[in-house]
């Protein structure tokens, strides 16, 4: 884990303009659809620290680092506004496995942006993922779960949901994620991936995205180097 926090430790160069916010829970979180009109980010706009996180919605990595490993963690440092995390969503699983799950999801995903409300759902979805092979995350379901946010149903994004209204967002997304793997990963660098102050976690190194003390211990790391270095300058 020091190596870790070394290697992203000494690429940490973000400036902090300002005291980071803090928040008392998910729904206050900022979110906002980032300029190249795929990343979503999520928490403080001046937050030290950056987490840009890889996932498809049907991966069940992707759910055990949202549910048991380190996405809670990371989560209450976004809320803490020392950490913002922003999102590419993928939708590879559905060729791979079949169905349209992963698709309808990323589209559920960013209607309930449209309505503020995208790190509610976000959170709601990975704690009733379905299994991967079920391909259930269907209209039906999707808009179920909306049920459990707070104010997101609703005739636009009810409607959104069931006519697929997001589908350019959808494959943008997905050419985004393919692209973020570069000439030695064509395909994607895989879910999760977690890309920390612009750099990526080495892949050996990927375990301790399971690990939510240590992550912590990590974005920690990261931001007494970002400050530091900020001070200097």
């Amino acid at each position: 884990m020091v190596c870790v926090a070394g290697i992203l430790a000494l690429a940490a160069c973000g400036q902090r303009d300002g005291l980071a916010g803090t928040y008392r829970s998910v729904e206050q979180l900022p979110e906002e659809l980032g300029r190249d009109g795929t990343t979503v980010t999520v928490g403080d706009p001046h937050a030290p620290v950056t987490v840009h996180l890889y996932e498809d919605p049907r991966c069940p990595v992707c759910e055990e680092f949202e549910t048991t490993g380190a996405g809670p963690g990371l989560r209450g440092a976004t809320l803490d506004g020392t950490t913002k995390t922003q999102y590419t969503l993928a939708s590879f699983l559905d060729d791979r496995v079949g169905g349209s799950g992963s698709r309808k999801a990323v589209n559920a995903l960013r209607a309930a942006l449209e309505e503020g409300k995208f790190a509610e759902y976000h959170e709601v979805l990975y704690a009733n993922q379905p299994e991967e092979a079920v391909d259930g995350y269907t209209d039906a379901f999707l808009l179920d779960l909306a049920s459990q946010v707070d104010g997101l149903r609703g005739p636009a994004f009810d409607a959104a949901v069931r006519t697929m209204k997001y589908r350019d967002f959808v494959t943008a997304s997905q050419k985004a994620y393919e692209k973020a793997g570069g000439p030695a990963e064509p395909e994607g660098p895989g879910t999760p991936t977690a890309v920390v102050n612009g750099t990526p976690i080495p892949a050996e190194y990927n375990g301790i995205l399971m690990d939510g003390a240590a992550f912590t211990e990590l974005l920690e790391s990261v931001e007494r180097a970002t400050l530091w270095e900020a001070d200097r300058t």
